[in-house]
């Protein structure tokens, strides 16, 4: 199953763990966070400069480290985003959750609702789920895979225009900045998706946290370990 609600396919005895999250996928999750982090924080200096120090320019360099740190960690982001691209193709069914979502099925409907009314405090308890619940898949497939892509393309188009006409990133992304409508407003998206990613990150670590103490499933334990356990 992906993300789904545990099933007459695939019962599970609450006794029993399950290898869900594959070694390759933890450590994409632990350098995708942290990649994003310093991309956000280094984003919004570069977006708001800070005041100049004091001295001759050559010995501070400051926005030149800012922006130097903001470029590695777009290759980390856009380097791991590849390998999970890959991983998902390789590693175990679960690993695929996150780039598609089965809108067909009435049971992942149903699913959604009950997670949703959850996290509204409408319902007591969540459905029990091997993987990604459906509405973290929905949450994952909208932020960690849509809004990523876009981030690479926009933030390497953008990138193109320190390195010129005829560089690899205006022949691989500079398509970006006339598709937008011109490098402004292409930036301006690309802040707009830099708030989105705060935006999720604060609601991913709530949910995470509130379904470590209120679900009936391990959450933060199996993003570290790969098992989930279920609880009772």
């Amino acid at each position: 199953m992906h993300g789904s609600a545990i099933s007459s396919a695939e019962q599970v005895d609450r006794h029993e763990s399950i290898y869900v999250f594959e070694l390759p996928v933890r450590i994409w999750h632990v350098t995708h966070g942290l990649s994003v982090i310093a991309l956000c924080i280094t984003g919004y200096l570069i977006a708001n400069p800070m005041g100049s120090p004091e001295g001759e320019a050559s010995e501070h360099f400051l926005m030149g480290n800012l922006r130097m740190i903001h470029l590695i960690a777009a290759y980390v982001f856009a380097i791991g985003f590849a390998v999970r691209v890959y991983w998902a193709i390789v590693g175990n069914k679960y690993s695929r959750d996150i780039f598609y979502l089965p809108l067909w099925r009435g049971e992942w409907w149903r699913e959604f609702f009950e997670e949703l009314g959850f996290y509204l405090f409408l319902r007591k308890q969540a459905p029990l789920t091997v993987s990604h619940n459906a509405l973290a898949q929905t949450a994952m497939f909208l932020f960690n895979f849509l809004l990523a892509v876009f981030m690479i393309l926009s933030g390497f188009a953008l990138h193109s225009e320190a390195l010129g006409i005829g560089s690899w990133a205006d022949n691989w992304f500079g398509w970006m900045i006339p598709l937008m409508g011109g490098s402004q407003n292409l930036k301006m998206l690309h802040d707009f998706g830099m708030w989105l990613f705060v935006v999720f990150m604060l609601i991913h670590i709530y949910m995470a946290v509130r379904a470590r103490y209120m679900g009936r499933q391990t959450s933060l334990r199996s993003i570290v370990t790969g098992w989930r356990r279920y609880k009772g």
